[in-house]
């Protein structure tokens, strides 16, 4: 089965043919450096970091660029507001973005350009489509004129006429129409600042994109990523400014985004008081869970956030973590099967898992129906350690398929994050104690006392969980 994925720009899916065999040059848009990135956020740069991972597994060359925009109306607004140089801002929380990317276990592009760094990039953008026409400056700002390119709406299916009747823009007598968008800002005092043709200013948000774009993966790229917010106006026009810069070479091939995130229902909004960051839902949740219900749902498809289902994630990723720990045991034993027939299910069982996770994956990066892949797997083997807790070579295959898949959506279940002990030799001393205390409990049939050593434990983060093989205990992450 070949590869597909939807095509914001055709709606619809398309087979994947890269620009060039054995090569993905990918672009998706990074984060406005004003504060910690939001759970918003986090879904678009998980969601894309798994198909790069994907496309790794699959074999290809990933040249990957994220870019920071670190000069903006937002990051001026709040520099303001904590009495700091705004680029100074700016660079503070592309440093906690790396932070939060690391805990959900998300890879560093190839390229992380910054705004800042392709001022000259960009005045050259802006020069050419002067010169064409496509723009124009007023007053030390530079502007395009959406109706001198044929072809403006054709990402989002909007027409000029619509677009206008019902603009939600600031009236500028200045402008030629009312959708047309800076390109250039006239510097204002107290601002970062670069000199240019139309004199001191900074760019605009859009011709970032193009410039950095362009110069790292050149025209006709791959893939062309972001949140669905950012189809129109940002992604719509950066087409607008590229294409027309290029007089009508194709900007990228493939428009991927993802759906919406929601808390309860209602789309998350700072007006609402459902606003969050990354940062804090990191305090109470481990990266890789909250990077496991991320992934839980279609990309292309609305994803509600709330306690309950992170929760079932938890427990969801705890399984699988928990099937490799099982099996992990029994292949560490000296004994192993003495019939290799009996584990000759589970090479079957692995075969099977890794072909239904890449029927998944090829169409459209469905995570969902892979998850259901890895479960299926995993129940397979944990039937197995219940009934024959040794090593097997089936074991060992079954095993390596399931932690080399969640690796590439991003997880690793052989060594799942834990809470940090400080010793743990006196731990595991201390809970050898308690099991074999709570076993004669047990014997004496003394369910009381039981139930309330494992309860009492599990209150502080330790689980004691009971197996034909006796009782076992982990320390629960967060």
């Amino acid at each position: 089965m070949s590869l597909k994925l939807f095509n914001t720009m055709t709606r619809q899916k398309e087979e994947f043919r890269p620009r060039e065999n054995g090569k993905v040059a990918m672009y998706v848009c990074g984060p406005t450096t004003y504060n910690f990135f939001h759970a918003g956020n986090a879904r678009m740069f998980v969601v894309f970091d798994m198909i790069r991972r994907y496309f790794m597994y699959k074999g290809y060359d990933v040249r990957y660029v994220q870019n920071f925009t670190d000069v903006d109306d937002k990051i001026i607004q709040r520099g303001n507001i904590e009495k700091m140089d705004p680029l100074a801002l700016g660079q503070k929380y592309i440093d906690e973005y790396f932070k939060d990317a690391q805990a959900l276990n998300i890879l560093p592009a190839t390229v992380h350009p910054k705004a800042t760094e392709h001022i000259p990039e960009m005045i050259e953008i802006i020069q050419g489509l002067v010169e064409t026409g496509l723009a124009y400056p007023v007053d030390g700002d530079v502007y395009f004129a959406v109706d001198r390119f044929p072809n403006y709406g054709k990402l989002s299916g909007r027409t000029l006429e619509d677009m206008k009747a019902g603009a939600r823009v600031e009236v500028d007598e200045r402008k030629h129409h009312p959708m047309d968008f800076a390109l250039w800002k006239k510097a204002k005092p107290g601002e970062p600042s670069w000199e240019s043709p139309w004199g001191k200013g900074r760019p605009g948000w859009h011709i970032e994109c193009t410039a950095m774009s362009l110069k790292y993966l050149g025209a006709g790229f791959d893939i062309h990523g972001g949140g669905g917010d950012l189809v129109f106006p940002h992604h719509e026009n950066e087409i607008a400014q590229t294409e027309g810069y290029l007089k009508g070479q194709t900007f990228a091939r493939y428009w991927m985004h993802n759906a919406f995130l929601t808390i309860n229902q209602e789309k998350m909004s700072k007006s609402l008081g459902n606003f969050f960051t990354t940062r804090e839902l990191l305090v109470k949740n481990p990266g890789e869970v909250i990077r496991f219900y991320l992934l839980g749902t279609h990309y292309r498809s609305p994803l509600d956030f709330n306690d309950e289902n992170l929760g079932m994630a938890q427990k969801g990723l705890e399984r699988l973590q928990t099937s490799v720990r099982l099996a992990q045991q029994a292949l560490d034993r000296k004994e192993s099967v003495k019939d290799e027939r009996i584990g000759e299910g589970l090479f079957k069982a692995a075969q099977e898992a890794r072909e239904s996770f890449e029927r998944a994956m090829d169409d459209d990066f469905n995570s969902a129906l892979a998850y259901a892949a890895l479960f299926e797997l995993a129940k397979t083997m944990n039937g197995y350690v219940q009934e024959h807790p040794v090593s097997s070579e089936g074991l060992a295959k079954a095993q390596g398929t399931l932690v080399e898949l969640g690796e590439v959506l991003g997880f690793d279940l052989l060594h799942p994050s834990q809470v940090h002990v400080e010793n743990e030799e006196m731990l595991s001393k201390v809970m050898e104690i308690v099991l074999q205390i709570r076993s004669k409990s047990r014997q004496k049939k003394d369910w009381e006392m039981s139930d309330f050593i494992r309860d009492a434990f599990k209150s502080q983060g330790i689980i004691i969980e009971d197996t034909p093989q006796g009782a076992r205990w982990q320390i629960k992450k967060f």
